[in-house]
């Protein structure tokens, strides 16, 4: 008997020191990937919450290094080039340190990736030191929050927001000169990009003459596209142009019915009976 015992006793020892009880985190990590310009921003970062504490002022005290969350420091990696606070920063990963204060809040770009907090934290590694306004908020946010907002093709914010605190950090991108070196890489080829040089012109480059030019040409090389009759359309109103919006809006208005484009037919139909009452 004693040794049947003995495996079943062995075995059941063994079950019991190889079991892991896996509690949830405290403090949960979140990571978000956003597009951004002609590249992405990924945010990795832990999210404590309130639980009934004074934060700002307390738990996280004013004038201190504050790792920007939870356990390890937060990370940032930009894929390509940025602009914060007027410093132009580099692709790569960096650490958010943060030192709050009442009223603003003083952000820090700092090199070291593998710190855990604020432990490692050295201040020849600091890439960056900008000032932002701290703002409060009616309403208390249980959770330590980070996320992008305001979200342009050039321009975004990251958000940080807890208990009744946020603040905003403006972050730039410059794509114009890359998008102007592929249009003009992509007319030397036979299918030239009429219709995206269109839009540069028009959005980043802001002629709007070269913008209709580049929109008529994308019109002869594909008369069918309703959406670019459209686009031309409320060019040509933008630049004065009555008569030729008109009969812009009302190809593409034909065109969106033979295509059974609803949202087309509408859009249409609102700008021809706005051109009517001018």
């Amino acid at each position: 008997m004693k040794k049947a015992f003995l495996p079943l006793l062995f075995a059941a020892l063994t079950l019991f020191a190889d079991a892991q009880v896996k509690m949830p985190a405290p403090s949960p990590v979140q990571t978000i990937i956003q597009n951004f310009g002609m590249g992405k921003i990924e945010l990795t970062y832990s999210r404590p919450s309130m639980k009934g504490r004074k934060i700002f002022g307390d738990l996280v005290p004013f004038q201190k290094l504050w790792r920007t969350g939870a356990n390890a420091a937060t990370r940032i990696r930009f894929s390509d080039p940025v602009e914060i606070g007027g410093k132009k920063i580099d692709s790569g990963t960096y650490v958010i340190y943060t030192i709050p204060s009442e009223n603003a809040w003083e952000i820090i770009l700092n090199k070291g990736i593998n710190n855990w907090g604020i432990d490692g934290y050295q201040e020849s590694e600091d890439v960056l030191h900008t000032s932002v306004t701290s703002n409060k908020l009616s309403e208390k946010v249980e959770n330590f929050t980070m996320q992008f907002e305001n979200i342009k093709a050039e321009s975004c914010d990251l958000v940080m927001e807890w208990d009744r605190t946020k603040v905003s950090i403006p972050i730039k991108t410059d794509i114009k000169s890359k998008l102007k070196a592929q249009i003009d890489a992509g007319m030397l080829t036979d299918k030239k990009p009429y219709w995206e040089a269109a839009q540069f012109y028009k959005d980043f480059d802001h002629n709007n003459a070269k913008a209709l030019e580049n929109a008529t040409k994308a019109t002869e090389a594909n008369p069918k596209a309703f959406w670019i009759w459209l686009y031309k359309a409320r060019l040509q109103e933008e630049m004065g142009d009555r008569d030729g919006a008109l009969a812009s809006a009302k190809t593409s208005l034909e065109l969106a019915r033979e295509a059974k484009n609803d949202d087309y037919i509408k859009m249409n139909d609102e700008l021809i009976k706005k051109l009517n009452r001018k």
